[in-house]
This record gives C-alpha cells, structure tokens and sequence, in this order.
C-alpha cells in the first residue's frame, strides 16, 4: 500500500473514495433520545454532501457503522463513505485506528483501489496520535490471509491518502503519519509470521526471516541451534525440541542506540513454537491446524523490534526467540521426566523441573530466554506468548493477560495502552499459586492443575526472571481472530506488538 499524507481541501480530491469520520453527539438519555451524527469535518461541501443521510436517521454513527454514498454532489470524489466513531464522549484515538480499518475493509470487495481518508477534526482527537492511528488502522485492515490460494485475487488498496486541514498542527501530524507506516508494517510482519503455515516456517525457516529483517533495518542478530543450545545447558528448551525432526533456533537481536551506554537494557523474550500437538501429552485433533500460531509471542517481539530499529528510542533492547516444534517422536520428553533449566551463572545449579505435561512446553522454552536475557545483561524483562488456554476462558478472546513482579515496571506498560489501543488485564501472581506447582521430585513442575492455570504458568516463569522487574504476557486469547471484524480480517492479529513498543519507549 502507497501511503502519502496530504493537506489539500478535502473536495478537491479526484478519488474512487472519500472517508470521513462522525460521532454521534445525542447526550440525553431514555427511550425519546434519538442519535445525533454530527461529521468530524470543517468542509461545508462534504458536510452539505452528508446532510439528506444524517437527516434521515439511518446513520446513527456507531462504532465501525458505515453508510455509503455514491456520486456526492459538489465533491471532486465519485464515493462518500461515513464511517462512525460511537458517542463522543467515548471516541478515542483507538476509535481511529478502527475507523480507518474498517474504510479500507469494505474498499477492498469492491475494487476500490484508492481511498483519501479526511483526519478528523475534533478537540478531542489529538491530530498527531490520529494520524498515526489512521495509518495503523488502514495498514493492518489491507491484510488477508488467504497467501496460498491458487485462485488468490489481489484486492489490496494500492493507495491511502490521509487528508489533514491546512490549518492542523503540520510537524505533528507528519510524525504521527511516519510513525504509524511502521508500526502498522511491523505488526503485519509479526501477523505474516503467525499467519505461515508449520511446513512453510520452521525453527530454522523463522530465525532466517528475522536475521533477514533484522539486516533490513539495522538490527544486530545472532542465531544459534542445538550446539549452542547445549553448551549454554538449556535443557528445558531442549528437552522440548528433541522430539522433531527439525532443529531449535534460539534468535537473538540486539539494538543499540548510538551515544547510550548506560541505563536499562530491556530484554524482550517471546515463545517461537512453530507447530504444537503437544507432545506426548496430545491435543485433540479439533482445531489442531492453527496451533501453527503457538510461536504468536515469538513473532510479536520481532516485530516489535522491527518497529523499535525505525523509530529509534534511546533504550537499549535485546530480543530473543525461542523456536522449536513440539512433536510426540520416539525421542520426545515425556510426563514425569525431570529436565533441568539453563543456570544463570556457571557456579549456580539450573533449576529442576519435574515435567507434568508436555504440552505446556511454552513455559520451558521461555525460561531458558528468560534466563539467557538475564545472562545477556537485560535489567527488565517483558515476555509474550500464547501460553495457557486458562487465560482464555478467564478473559475471553478481546483482553490478553498480563503478570508482572513490580508495580513500577507493569504500570509503564498500563499507561503505554493508552498508545497502543490493546486491552491487557492484570492477573494475579502470589505463593497460593507456587504451592500449587511445588514438586516431590524436583524443584518445580510444569503445570500446577486446572484452578488458576494462567497464574501458575505466570508464577513458572516467575521463578525463572526472580528479582528482576518483569512483566508477562499471555496473548492466548487474542492473537489469532476466529471470525473476521469490521476493521481486521480473520486470522493472525499482531497482538501486544504496539504494546511491547510502546513499553519499550517509555523508557
């Protein structure tokens, strides 16, 4: 998609589609209160363009509803779409973002192959974070997932203009605009990732996309396989990987911002399990096909340091990926065996996990790179993976889980939502649920029952980041979408890449 940013009279615009955004301003209340769609726009042509459709009371501009009309009179635009926001007074920049998504939705069906979408006017939209949310919006709504259709037609909306009023904060608007082409970017090459299916990306296949990413955009990388593996003793990540034919790959990139040497060194470590039966422990085979999403958490920390290489905070940031398949072969780990994970510091034992489940395998590999971050020098550390099914019943499918250790650090990432959009809840941690996963045999074990799954799996790993201010997220729920919404398509989201960015400028 050709994005291009642009502040000239909205009428003016020879296009196949004009896209203007409207609240509805009805503040009273009960059965006699009718909506009040009122446009977000100072152009009196595009307004008198609107009015016999807002007049008619068809329009009530809800969230993500449209109204198209054809051939408005005065406009240079042969199609008006009017996209709605919801009340006002609950309209935020996040409505935007979907708003913008949503237009470029229904474009995509119908041909239309060019769109300008008028940055709205409002007091209460900031024109600066708008702009970088309509860019967002309609990048990650210009995705589908149907790569290997051989009939596949390509609908993608080769242009998106973003038409902001001449008298609107210009330097403002032109970083929002900037900023948002690479976040959106990023987060469709983390879902391009989700979306590859386990024969197409392999361990071996993923750590070959991020070191091809990462010389793309000036990322130092390292990728290192089960040589590596086993000289740095992980062998909870290991045992994980020695039941497929196809080999690990830890993936390590590094950024370092010229002139900063001291401060934090933020270490982003993401669960990279290409395909998951479970192992030994298998799942039924009902929906096994998207568990080709399980490496979601992997793949969101390469985005986010896609994006973090092009916007160029003054942090310094490691990230590490965790790749392997989890396969039931003859020489899989198997439940009651006891693996023993990656010590911190050669003088120190690694620690003893009593295998219970070998399908929760995420939390193996994880705390090898949460230990191998903490080796590397990360002084915080944030997580992501598609971890328990528990976090999905107890959140559905629209909030992720998040965990953390210190207040101070998950209350960086709390106010980065705010940026970000995305719906995280703050879950509990506490010695109720370490009891709960004490072993007879060995230091811990793996799993820790039914009651409280996402908390004991929190609290796993929490073992393994100690006193080391750390945040985890578990995005079971919300990286794949099941069904297709007004604003994305069906299929891989991209979650808590612009979360783990925004987390990490905020440093």
């Amino acid at each position: 998609m050709k994005t291009e940013l642009s502040f000239a009279n909205l009428s003016a615009f020879e296009t196949g589609l004009l896209v203007v955004l409207a609240v509805d301003t009805q503040t009273a209340k009960g059965p006699d209160a009718k909506p009040a769609p009122a446009l977000l726009t100072s152009d009196e042509t595009v307004k008198a363009a609107a009015t016999a459709v807002l007049a008619s009371g068809e329009f009530k501009a809800g969230a993500n509803e449209t109204v198209l009309l054809h051939a408005p009179a005065g406009l240079g635009a042969s199609r008006l779409l009017i996209v709605g926001l919801g009340k006002q007074a609950k309209a935020t920049v996040n409505s935007v973002r979907s708003a913008a998504g949503t237009a470029v939705r229904i474009s995509k069906p119908r041909g239309i192959r060019e769109l300008v979408l008028a940055l709205p006017e409002a007091d209460f939209l900031p024109p600066g974070p708008c702009s970088r949310a309509a860019l967002e919006g309609a990048i990650l709504g210009d995705f589908d997932a149907d790569t290997y259709r051989s009939d596949r037609k390509d609908l993608s909306v080769q242009q998106f203009v973003l038409a902001a009023p001449a008298s609107a904060d210009k330097a403002a608007i032109e970083t929002g605009f900037a900023e948002g082409v690479i976040v959106g970017d990023s987060q469709n090459f983390t879902r391009t990732l989700v979306n590859e299916p386990g024969n197409k990306l392999t361990p071996t296949i993923l750590a070959a996309r991020a070191a091809e990413m990462a010389d793309q955009v000036g990322l130092s990388w390292d990728v290192y396989s089960t040589g590596k593996l086993e000289e740095l003793k992980m062998g909870a990540f290991l045992a994980v990987a020695q039941g497929s034919a196809e080999p690990p790959a830890l993936i390590v990139l590094r950024y370092e911002p010229e002139g900063v040497t001291e401060g934090p060194v933020l270490g982003l470590v993401g669960k990279g399990i290409t395909f998951d039966t479970g192992g030994i422990s298998i799942k039924p085979s009902d929906k096994m096909e998207l568990m080709k999403y399980d490496m979601a958490g992997g793949a969101a920390m390469l985005g986010a340091m896609r994006a973090i290489a092009l916007l160029k905070p003054k942090a310094r940031v490691i990230g590490i990926v965790c790749s392997a398949e989890n396969m039931p072969d003859g020489k899989a780990y198997k439940p009651g065996d006891v693996v023993t994970a990656m010590p911190l510091t050669p003088d120190k034992p690694g620690k003893t996990i009593d295998v219970i489940n070998t399908d929760a395998e995420g939390r193996l590999v994880l705390a090898d790179g949460l230990t191998y971050a903490r080796q590397l020098g990360a002084t915080h550390l944030i997580d992501a993976a598609t971890l328990t099914g528990a976090c999905v019943v107890a959140l559905g499918i629209y909030n992720a889980g998040s965990f953390s250790n210190d207040d101070e650090t998950i209350g960086k990432f709390q106010a980065a939502l705010a940026t970000s959009g995305e719906k995280f809840w703050r879950l509990p941690l506490g010695e109720e649920y370490v009891e709960q996963i004490k072993s007879d045999i060995a230091d811990i074990k793996n799993t820790g029952g039914r009651h409280g799954g996402a908390s004991t799996a929190a609290e796993f790993l929490h073992t393994f980041s100690e006193d080391t201010p750390w945040i985890h997220l578990d995005i079971a729920g919300v990286a794949w979408i099941e069904d297709s919404r007004p604003y994305i398509a069906k299929g891989p989201s991209g979650a808590a890449v612009r979360s783990i960015l925004e987390w990490v400028r905020s440093y």
